[in-house]
């Protein structure tokens, strides 16, 4: 079996590498964008507000993903959102700290292998994780060939918040706006023996793990501090 790889995109290499990928599934397969260039701009390799992961499977690019940290939750007017009923969007919006999955694509070779998607979404779980974040949100097409809509919502818990109209990219189908909350996630499958949710932990669980340690031993000292005056 070939080796499969993940790795944050930071030099010109990978980028032009995860372009490829871009061209291939976004722009000759999809037909969602007319150019690449501008899909992964080179100011993106130095942002802290931007991470591009890249998977290869024997050397060659098979997929990537792209984290956008804090997008704005206000989507246009021109959109035209819809939320689910009971959705507060306020509430949604306070809910957590968010990043953005966006730019999510496995070459239509590999799609039958499910650890290039898993291993691009451990990777950035692991990030979001560490970085403080608690939410992701993203959009999936509706109907759409190859959705990962039922990846999302079956295998990782993915809700349904509401749908739009119209976005960034050429495609005519109705976007679905799926959240998840990481934390809770953990807590549902932090046990499970399920191969899938292992293959998802291995990165996540170090990092929540050391994040809890560390609380409880300030705790620990803020216990044992004499209180001022005493």
């Amino acid at each position: 079996m070939s080796t499969l790889t993940v790795r944050k995109v930071e030099s010109q290499a990978d980028r032009r590498l995860a372009l490829e990928v871009v061209e291939q599934v976004f722009r000759n397969e999809k037909n969602w964008i007319s150019g690449v260039e501008g899909q992964l701009p080179e100011a993106d390799l130095k942002s802290e507000g931007v991470s591009w992961f890249l998977a290869e499977v024997g050397g060659r690019p098979a997929g990537i993903i792209r984290l956008l940290y804090d997008p704005p939750l206000e989507l246009p007017a021109e959109y035209q959102v819809m939320f689910e009923p009971g959705i507060d969007p306020e509430k949604l919006r306070t809910a957590g700290r968010y990043a953005e999955i966006g730019r999510f694509m496995i070459l239509g070779e590999h799609r039958r292998n499910p650890r290039i998607a898993l291993r691009l979404m451990r990777a950035a779980t692991t990030e979001v994780v560490e970085r403080d974040y608690t939410h992701f949100i993203t959009d999936v097409f509706e109907g759409e060939a190859n959705s990962p809509f039922n990846f999302h919502t079956r295998v990782l818990g993915f809700e349904v918040v509401g749908k739009h109209l119209f976005g960034d990219l050429n495609c005519s189908s109705t976007r679905i706006i799926l959240t998840l909350d990481i934390l809770k996630l953990y807590g549902r499958i932090k046990n499970s023996r399920n191969r899938i949710h292992m293959e998802l932990l291995e990165g996540i669980r170090t990092v929540i793990e050391r994040k809890e340690a560390r609380r409880a031993a300030l705790r620990a000292v803020l216990g044992r501090r004499p209180l001022a005056g005493g």
